[in-house]
């Protein structure tokens, strides 16, 4: 079950503009992605986007998060901000053909990342995880779940 619809709901919530990096992590120039962030007290919702508009990967920090990781779903190994974790497999019911991935990572402020993406086909995938990893939190000391 994914709960990208309720991310979505709570991207509308909130008050920010496109293009404010407000507590979203930072991304390599090289990358030529921008961050869409919406922000409530207690939470941050951030969509890193192409130029296209599209989303490449998103992430809601918070205190907790509805994600919970099963050892089963596990996928690919990865490293983001220098700290090795997990990314797991996830679907989309009316898009089987849809690669899903999510990881959870534990920052040192009680806070949680929970991060996912979408690939629209196994042969971009890497790209897209490698895209998403490249990211840094650089006021946060990181670990993983």
């Amino acid at each position: 079950m994914s709960i990208f619809p309720v991310l979505a709901g709570l991207m509308l919530a909130g008050s920010a503009q496109a293009q404010d990096q407000g507590n979203c992590p930072q991304l390599p120039a090289s990358t030529g992605l921008t961050w869409e962030h919406r922000g409530s007290a207690d939470s941050d919702f951030c969509r890193a986007v192409r130029a296209d508009g599209s989303e490449a990967f998103g992430l809601y920090i918070a205190r907790k998060s509805p994600f919970k990781p099963k050892r089963g779903d596990r996928a690919e190994a990865g490293m983001i901000d220098g700290r090795e974790m997990y990314w797991y497999k996830g679907e989309l019911a009316a898009r089987p053909d849809v690669q899903v991935r999510e990881t959870l990572i534990e920052l040192d402020d009680d806070r949680v990342a929970h991060i996912w993406l979408q690939a629209p086909s196994e042969a971009t995938l890497g790209s897209v995880i490698e895209q998403a990893q490249s990211m840094s939190f650089p006021s946060t000391r990181l670990s993983s779940k």
